[in-house]
């Protein structure tokens, strides 16, 4: 008799260590993409390793100010994002404390997860993947700031 219950205890504590609280998962993304904003800003690629997965995907376009448009689609590779991670910001020239940044995160599930970054470089939309219980960006599209949206919710 004892057993069954014991059973049915152990089943509902187990699955509640397993549940995942929204709050704790959406702070986790956030926290995710700031790493990845402030790895520019404070030229640190430490912040760049421990969010951004080494299978990056990231691609984009540029704002050619001279010629008045965009560029070809550019890609960015893990290797070239933590090469300009590093060089980037180093002088503090190009970001500081007070400079522009915010994180928008649009769905968090079990182990994707979609987030809107703003910064001083423009909009950079990230799709972001759950490893062994830590938040890794794998995607991310982004273009310099837009003179307008078509649409903007």
């Amino acid at each position: 008799m004892k057993s069954p219950i014991l059973m049915l205890i152990c089943v509902f504590a187990w699955s509640g260590l397993l549940a995942q609280d929204p709050t704790e998962e959406v702070t986790a993304v956030e926290e995710a993409c700031f790493d990845y904003i402030h790895a520019f800003y404070k030229a640190d690629t430490t912040l760049a390793y421990r969010s951004v997965h080494k299978s990056l995907r990231k691609t984009g376009f540029y704002w050619n100010k001279e010629k008045e448009m965009y560029s070809e689609q550019l890609e960015m590779p893990f290797g070239d994002l933590i090469s300009l991670a590093k060089r980037w910001n180093a002088d503090g020239s190009m970001a500081d404390e007070k400079t522009p940044k915010g994180v928008e995160v649009f769905e968090v599930s079990d182990k994707t997860a979609v987030a809107k970054v703003n910064a001083i470089w423009g909009i950079d939309y990230i799709s972001l993947m759950k490893l062994e219980g830590k938040w890794m960006i794998v995607n991310v599209l982004w273009q310099s700031p837009p003179s307008s949206s078509i649409r903007n919710p």
